[in-house]
């Protein structure tokens, strides 16, 4: 069975319409991909764990601030061409995306050379207008932004 993540999207109203933050994996293989490489802040939920506990805790993790209080709306879930199950719930609220701290993996690099570097799961984060955020975001986790749009109507 494929893996679930649960994640939060943020979302802001500004002049222009709504913005929805976005965040970018760290690490040497994301460094140049810019195009739907974008994600929501997300991460595996483990056997038993509540789902929306799971999307809190995978947000501080990979942003270095506490999930926003807030209604949680609830998103459709998705489903990423690897298999895995993305359940999402969007949350209105700030971050300034210079506060981002996020946490550390370690992969051997350059592969074959015997050392290990370590690298922020995610290396910035922005905010973008719903317009734009689909050619950013990965492909699998794009629908989660028409949900956002339906449930705002």
């Amino acid at each position: 069975m494929a893996a679930t993540s649960a994640g939060l999207l943020l979302f802001r109203e500004r002049a222009g319409g709504i913005q929805v933050l976005l965040v970018h994996p760290g690490g040497p293989f994301w460094a140049n991909k810019d195009e739907h490489a974008w994600s929501i802040p997300k991460g595996e939920v483990h056997e038993g764990e509540d789902p929306l506990v799971a999307a809190r805790r995978e947000f501080q993790e990979e942003i270095g601030a506490p999930a926003p209080a807030g209604e949680a709306i609830v998103l459709e879930p998705v489903k990423q061409s690897s298999g895995k199950r993305v359940l999402a719930w969007a949350i209105r609220a700030d971050f300034d995306p210079a506060r981002l701290t996020s946490n550390a993996f370690s992969i051997e690099w350059p592969p074959g050379s015997g050392r290990t570097e370590k690298f922020p799961e995610v290396d910035r984060a922005a905010w973008f207008d719903i317009g734009v955020a689909p050619s950013k975001i990965h492909k699998g986790q794009a629908p989660l932004l028409d949900h956002l749009k339906r449930a705002l109507e």
